[in-house]
């Protein structure tokens, strides 16, 4: 399986694939495919990356990936320590736009649905409000056999068409234009950076993973993320600071700070404000006001 463009299995009597996946860890590497991802985080949690877009995702959360839209659902550390075993439970629905759009969608009467699925090339994350009728049509997809599940299929993909306040991905379309070689050079500075976002990294010592210069690194990780390298790793870690909030397992925000990776806890609030919009101290507060 190629770490960038590999092939899902779509059966020649199908137009569309329906996978029920309970595995110990999402796949770890960046890739993309042909196929848009529909996709519905039954149990799991961890770190989305998709194109130059990147955010903690959750239990219960809805996905669209876009054709060709390169991303990760990076599991959280805890998934891949085996001797506290867990799982991930997803449903994947996968479809090709293109064929779509030249056969089913060509009806008239699917005019606002097709020029849904052609805007779908940087993905979208469905709002919390309307995950539960989604998740209603996504197991009339599952159970439904041939013309049956082709009707279910379009019903999801009008509600997905009519709903309001889908947030994109991302805003950009760059990761149309990695070569392969590219993406197994971005996901190998991907896998180092979540992986050692704990520790203090340097810019050479990035630069040596992805075999660059330090000024040839830096204008190939803008050019392909849209975002600098500190902004980029201050991201990985904030996200994981939100899950330690989250948990509550922690003495007190210096001691977030210094799990996350930051070197003192005034940088942590500064860049934990300027990222999330609320300082730690208001998240927590706001996160335990929803939980009532």
């Amino acid at each position: 399986m190629k770490v960038v463009q590999f092939t899902i299995p779509v059966p020649k009597e199908s137009t569309i694939v329906v996978q029920d996946n309970i595995l110990p860890h999402y796949y770890n590497h960046l890739h993309r495919h042909r196929e848009v991802q529909i996709e519905w985080v039954v149990e799991g949690s961890g770190i989305l990356i998709a194109g130059n877009y990147m955010q903690r995702f959750e239990s219960g959360e809805v996905y669209i990936i876009g054709a060709n839209q390169s991303h990760i659902f990076k599991s959280d550390e805890s998934y891949f320590n085996a001797a506290e075993p867990k799982q991930v439970h997803s449903v994947s629905i996968f479809f090709d736009p293109i064929h779509l759009s030249q056969n089913i969608l060509s009806l008239p009467e699917m005019t606002g649905i097709r020029k849904f699925v052609s805007g779908l090339h940087n993905g979208f994350q469905l709002p919390e409000g309307d995950n539960e009728m989604i998740k209603t049509t996504i197991r009339e997809v599952m159970q439904h056999k041939e013309s049956q599940r082709v009707a279910a299929f379009i019903s999801l993909l009008h509600h997905f068409s009519t709903t309001k306040e889908l947030k994109p991905l991302a805003t950009s379309n760059s990761e149309h234009r990695i070569s392969e070689v590219e993406g197994i050079r971005m996901d190998k500075i991907f896998q180092y950076l979540v992986g050692h976002y704990k520790s203090h990294i340097s810019l050479a010592e990035i630069s040596e993973i992805a075999n660059l210069t330090p000024q040839a690194f830096c204008r190939y990780f803008k050019k392909h993320t849209d975002k600098t390298f500190v902004s980029f790793l201050n991201e990985v870690r904030i996200n994981e600071a939100c899950k330690v909030i989250v948990s509550g397992k922690f003495d007190g925000f210096s001691d977030v700070s210094y799990q996350t990776g930051f070197d003192n806890v005034t940088n942590f609030n500064r860049v934990f404000k300027k990222t999330i919009g609320l300082s730690p101290r208001e998240y927590q507060r706001e996160f335990l006001e929803r939980l009532g």
